[in-house]
């Protein structure tokens, strides 16, 4: 098992980087730049438009440092890559299986196993933690979620599986204001948006999510895969569909029940937000700072992996994943194994 690396978020929206000898140099106006030496860092995900040099940016891609950049309210636009690496033979049974809708299906169906189970779980965890808070309308959705998972088991199409992930979802999210227990007229939920979120639960969500993507990128690179050859999500120019597929399962895990622990503790609050003209909903430098030293400090946290057995840190889970579809694609697994909260 590798070391867990560190990640560099730079959310001031008015940040430059550049390459200093061996260090990352962050320029924000006229202050001091700050150093960060490279050695120890695995990723640098940027929120903001200025961008950086092209001497960073080539010295990131010769040491295999993903780097990517975001706007502020987290939508993606770009990532710097090296040279492609990993087992060649890996990537094209990866493509093979991608460009067969058949084959793709069998993996696809574990994503969406593995995501509606997690979703099931979430709210079973709530129950058991308030059982005075749990209603008819949260069982209900979780008899759907039982119902769903077992018509995923006995589907065969690929795009019916889609139907029943979309449906799984919206049972999910029509109960998920429910988990939502403080201030709950600031961080009312009614249902997802994005692109731009038009409220504080989905500005926080679609931030979150976007540090998994990073973190999942990286993550199926470093195991030889590409992350755009999807299963699940179909390629499309620009879009990372294998991370996005992966994602699946553990959004409800690593990123539903962070976000509700940050409103739920008060880790995050009404006055993090500003919300703009278009009625957009963007979260203040000071409280991304909060949420990423947050987010790093879960990271670390350990865990028993249900497939193997073993005791990770919870930020290894996505390089886990990754190294169990590598070893199915090659035919050392029998199938892929979801990774399923308790």
């Amino acid at each position: 098992m590798r070391k867990l690396l560190n990640v560099l978020y730079v959310t001031n929206e008015e940040a430059y980087l550049s390459k200093d000898g061996e260090d990352i140099s962050i320029l924000i106006r006229d202050q001091k730049p700050i150093k960060i030496p490279s050695h120890n860092l695995e990723g640098i995900v940027c929120f903001g438009y200025q961008g950086a040099s092209t001497k960073l940016m080539a010295m990131c891609a010769e040491k295999n440092i993903g780097m990517s950049f975001h706007t502020p309210f987290g939508k993606f636009l770009c990532r710097v890559q090296g040279k492609v690496s990993g087992n060649i033979l890996l990537r094209k049974k990866q493509y093979r299986i991608s460009d067969d809708e058949n084959m793709s299906y069998l993996i696809a169906r574990n994503f969406v196993i593995g995501k509606l189970i997690n979703y099931r779980n979430v709210l079973n965890r709530f129950k058991r933690d308030y059982i005075d808070k749990f209603d008819d309308e949260m069982k209900k959705s979780i008899e759907y979620l039982s119902d769903g998972i077992k018509n995923v088991l006995k589907c065969e199409d690929l795009n019916i599986l889609r139907g029943l992930e979309g449906v799984g979802s919206k049972y999910y999210f029509d109960v998920f204001d429910k988990l939502i227990l403080v201030d709950k007229e600031n961080f009312e939920f009614k249902s997802r948006n994005r692109r731009p979120p038009i409220d504080r639960v989905n500005a926080l969500l679609s931030f979150v999510y976007v540090l998994l993507s990073h973190d999942m990128e990286s993550s199926l690179e470093s195991v030889g895969l590409d992350p755009q050859a999807g299963f699940l999500h179909r390629d499309r120019p620009g879009r990372s569909s294998l991370a996005l597929d992966m994602m699946e399962e553990l959004r409800p895990y690593l990123c539903d029940r962070f976000v509700l622990k940050l409103i739920n503790t008060k880790i995050i609050k009404q006055n993090d937000f500003v919300v703009k003209e278009n009625g957009s909903v963007l979260i203040l430098e000071d409280a991304r700072k909060n949420i990423l030293t947050a987010w790093q400090k879960r990271k670390k946290d350990i865990v028993i992996h249900p497939f193997l057995g073993e005791k990770i840190e919870i930020g290894l889970i996505p390089y886990v994943q990754s190294l169990l579809l590598a070893r199915y694609l090659r035919g050392d697994l029998e199938e892929y194994p979801p990774y399923l909260m308790k």
